[in-house]
Parts: C-alpha cells; structure tokens; sequence
C-alpha cells in the first residue's frame, strides 16, 4: 500500500502541513517508526513525535511549530485507527464450507460463508451472509449468527445463543455456558438449570477467554455497539447496554443492568442485583457493590467518586509519618499528665 500525504488528509478530512507528496508505504508507533512511515501524536506524546524517524506524524489541531511534516485532524486516534483498514494486510479467507468441518442437520446457511476445517456447525443452526468460522468452532443447537460475523478459532456459541451482525468473537470466548446457580441443603449443592440464553446484539466485540453466561430464564443480553476485552466474564441474567467498554479480568455479576456508555476499567468488579446508570466511568479495580447513578466516576472499593479516592490515595502516603507523630504526642501528653500529678 502506497498513499501520498496528501491523499491520506483527503481520506481522514485533515489537512496537511509541509510536503502533501510524501509517499506512505506503512502506519508505525511513535517509536518503531522510519523513513516512509507515517505515526501519530496525542499528547503527552507530541515532544516524543518530534524525535522520532517517521516521513509524517498525525496531530491534533493546535499543535504550533512542529518540525516534521503532518496532517491535523480533530481526532488522531479515530482518524489513525480509520487509516489502519487500508494499510493493514488483507487475509486470504476463501469461501465455502470446507470437507473437513461438519455440518448439522437443517442448518441455515447464507450466502459467501466461509467454514473452515473441523468446526461444527450444529442441528438447526442458521448462519448468516458472509460468516466467517475459524476452525474448531463450535455452534450450538439452534443458535443463530448474524451476517458478516467473524468467529475465531476454538469459540464456543452455545445452543440457542444468538449473536447479531458484525460481531466479533475471539479465540476461546464461550457464549452461552451456563449461569453459576446451585441451592444449598444439608451441605450439597444442587444445581439450578440454566434454560435461558445469551443474545449479542448489532456490532458487539468480545475479546479472547471471555465467559458471558446464559441467563437461568430469560437472557443475558450484550448491547449494540459494546466492547469486551479478554478475561471478562459477564454472569447469568445481566443485561448490559449498548455502546459498553468492558476491559480485561472485570467481572459483573448475575442480574446486574448497565445503563449505555458505561466504561469498566481492567478488574473492576461488581455484586449481583444492582443497577449502574449510563454514561458513567469506573476505574481499574473498582469494587461496585450498590446501585450507582447515571455520570458516574468512580474509583476504588468500595467504588466512591474518584476525586474522593484520590485524596484517600494522597492521605494514605502520609500515614506513617501521621503515627509516629500520633505517638510523640501521645508521648508528650502522658509527660505533661505525669508533671501535673
């Protein structure tokens, strides 16, 4: 892939400043990049950009006397990420159904599916247009996936499960194992049997070794548009909403509802039952254990306001020195009670 800078600003709706003939040939970090890569910059990272070897960096607007050739936009991220589908090699996936991977009974296959060697595809299925199953996938009994959704190899979409268009699920994600629920007598656990299901709505990405469990009645539901990282495991009956962040090794438990726009940062954890409202930000290795309200930002266990948890942070730092001021006064007060005597 070769692209000018100039033709790069008229596909990201940038503009440039220096030479717009410069020839692209590939997308690098800050770092790794050289002669014939283009980077970019956000800050803490724009005195960085200005060393490094790049042919052109991307910046944000209002970025003044920067010394290398560059294209402004109102979002490097987005616009970069936007660049990375052209400059990303393309794989070969052909379609059709290899010999190799077995096919249940009545199952519904749309047009341009692509599966490989030993996946399954089980009874009653149905698979939508342009579906791409890596090998050693399992589909479950009646489960359905909506066209133009890429399962990677060794993911589970367990029976009845449904997953909707454009979804993305990597290796070792299962959807739909069963929800964690056991009644307890006389010290036996029983289990309960979990005959709901797990539903992916439009556009859902989940990471690798994801668990989202199949709802004990009902469904556990994934919302349009939301974003799961590896290591997640979503309980029984959840519902999350559309447009979700979920980073990796966060668990949220069964029956818990997230409103839409809600970001869970790496190993945040919630108890079961509760409601967290929309457009709220947790940060990593926050503990939710209550109802939380919509525009949150919280931190900490249990999960408070983050400027709270700040000054908690910034106290905690004092504290030895706060002890062993607590004992000299201490010290002074029981010498001052002794002369008194």
């Amino acid at each position: 892939m070769k692209k000018t800078l100039k033709e790069i600003a008229a596909f990201v709706d940038g503009r440039v400043a220096g030479d717009g003939a410069i020839e692209i040939f590939g997308l690098e970090s800050i770092e790794g990049a050289g002669a014939g890569d283009l980077t970019f910059a956000v800050e803490p990272h724009i005195e960085e950009a200005k060393r490094t070897k790049a042919a052109a960096v991307m910046l944000p607007e209002g970025v003044e006397d920067f010394p290398l050739p560059a294209v402004y936009v109102a979002e490097p991220r987005a616009a970069f990420a936007k660049l990375m589908d052209i400059f990303a090699p393309k794989l070969d996936v052909p379609k059709g159904v290899s010999p190799k991977a077995h096919i249940g009974e009545d199952v519904k296959m749309g047009a341009d599916v692509t599966v490989m060697p030993f996946a399954v595809v089980d009874d009653h299925s149905v698979i939508g247009d342009r579906v791409i199953i890596y090998p050693h996938v399992y589909i479950g009994q009646y489960a359905e996936i909506g066209e133009d959704s890429v399962i990677y190899s060794s993911a589970t979409v367990r029976e009845y499960c449904r997953v909707g268009k454009r979804c993305v699920l990597h290796s070792s994600a299962v959807i739909g194992a069963d929800g964690y629920g056991f009644t307890t007598k006389d010290g036996v656990h029983t289990k309960v049997p979990q005959v709901g299901n797990a539903v992916l709505e439009d556009d859902v990405e989940v990471g690798a070794h994801v668990g989202i469990d199949r709802a004990a009645m009902g469904s556990t539901v994934i919302g349009h548009g939301t974003k799961i990282d590896n290591l997640v495991h979503v309980g029984h009956n959840c519902k999350i909403g559309p447009n979700c962040l979920i980073v990796a090794q966060t668990g949220i438990s069964g029956s818990t509802t997230v409103g839409h726009n809600v970001t869970f940062g790496g190993q945040t954890g919630t108890v079961g039952h509760i409601r967290i409202g929309a457009n709220s930000v947790y940060a990593g290795r926050s503990g939710i254990i209550s109802d939380m309200p919509e525009g949150f930002f919280g931190a900490g266990f249990p999960a408070q306001p983050h400027v709270e948890w700040l000054r908690v942070q910034a106290a905690m730092k004092h504290l030895p020195e706060m002890r062993k001021q607590l004992r000299q006064l201490e010290k002074k007060l029981a010498e001052y009670e002794k002369e008194k005597k």
